[in-house]
């Protein structure tokens, strides 16, 4: 989850408010896909059934250390858009927005990141790291792989900070970009290690966890059941059904997800070590410097993760910039929650580019 919070400026912020976490299902489920609506910044509200969009065959290529496994929507040619999902979700996160984009005619890549879906590493040699330089570094390859000079980036949580570190270390290739959560490029694994009030280190619990060997272990043989838990607390009035789910847990199944996560985690807290070949591009993105570029940043009003507020980041980015927060009941997966919004986000930061 969007756990890529300075933790000195989460202190200095402690008047914040983290939802707190609840628990249950429900039977209602995704937002049905429909058009683009008005400007009003808010989520429609949840409606029931499961939504049948769908992406059309994954397509595979090789970039960089990996073979990455991605949906395409829209004409070749149109302006290209690439969205990145977080954990513990994949690709779906995005169907509808997708599709909405692709009718407006934009060219849409939606990858499965590194540890997720049918993306796999090329070496079996290769670290399984998932720093946030790496995975960065890993969507560059794959514009290069299909020919993208410059694209629109918008993601969520882990997608979210990889948008923020290739507008930090590569803004030449980014349009512009849509961040949910706000600016979540992680200060260094050291400042990590900064203790925080009670209440604000309970809602890293799964963090500490997977430090243990316990955490490790357990991720590994629950892990179906312990990424349905994240998704009811970090979305709790989103009343997803078990096909929603269903359909995003498969992508838990590769074979590197367990360790790929599990490094996360232990890398941000300075319990795991990183790669020595991405200490460059990490020393800049852990000074944490403004991102420059056009940028809407969104924030749902039921995010059951730890998260801060607007405020506290709007210094970080100094180009054109505009905050949306979503009503409704809104979590923390909010592209798929509020898909129309969430598009609309990447439609109207487009216009933000002179």
């Amino acid at each position: 989850m969007s756990d890529e919070i300075d933790r000195r400026r989460f202190v200095g912020t402690a008047a914040m408010s983290i939802a707190a976490a609840k628990f249950g299902m429900g039977s209602s489920a995704v937002r049905p896909l429909t058009a683009l609506g008005g400007a009003a910044p808010s989520g429609p509200p949840a409606s029931k059934g499961v939504s049948r969009a769908d992406y059309g065959p994954i397509k595979q290529v090789d970039a960089g250390l990996l073979n990455i496994g991605y949906a395409e929507a829209g004409p070749a040619d149109g302006p290209a858009v690439v969205l990145l999902h977080g954990w513990p979700y994949d690709i779906y996160s995005f169907v509808d927005a997708t599709a909405i984009l692709a009718a407006k005619g934009y060219r849409v890549i939606v990858p499965y990141l590194r540890g997720y879906g049918s993306t796999r590493f090329l070496s079996g040699s290769t670290f399984r790291n998932a720093q946030q330089a790496a995975v960065a570094l890993d969507i560059i390859a794959l514009m290069d792989a299909l020919k993208i000079k410059k694209a629109i980036i918008g993601g969520f949580d882990w997608g979210a900070r990889t948008a923020g570190a290739m507008a930090v270390l590569w803004p030449e290739r980014c349009k512009a970009i849509v961040s949910v959560s706000g600016y979540l490029v992680s200060g260094s694994p050291k400042s990590n290690q900064a203790p925080l009030p009670p209440p604000f280190e309970a809602a890293f619990w799964y963090q500490y966890y997977f430090a243990t060997v316990n955490g490790l272990a357990g991720y590994d043989k629950y892990r179906h059941d312990f990424n349905k838990l994240i998704w009811t607390t970090a979305s709790p009035k989103w009343h997803f059904d078990d096909a929603t789910y269903e359909r995003t847990a498969a992508s838990f199944s590769n074979p590197d997800h367990v360790a790929i996560v599990i490094h996360d985690y232990r890398w941000r807290i300075n319990v795991a070590e990183g790669e020595p070949k991405y200490d460059q591009l990490e020393a800049k993105l852990f000074a944490r410097p403004a991102i420059a570029l056009p940028s809407i940043t969104m924030e749902g009003d039921a995010n059951g993760a730890a998260h801060l507020p607007p405020a506290a980041y709007r210094d970080k980015f100094t180009g054109k910039y505009e905050h949306r927060t979503l009503t409704g009941g809104i979590g923390h997966n909010l592209p798929q929650e509020a898909p129309q919004a969430f598009a609309k986000a990447i439609v109207d930061v487009d216009g933000f580019v002179a």
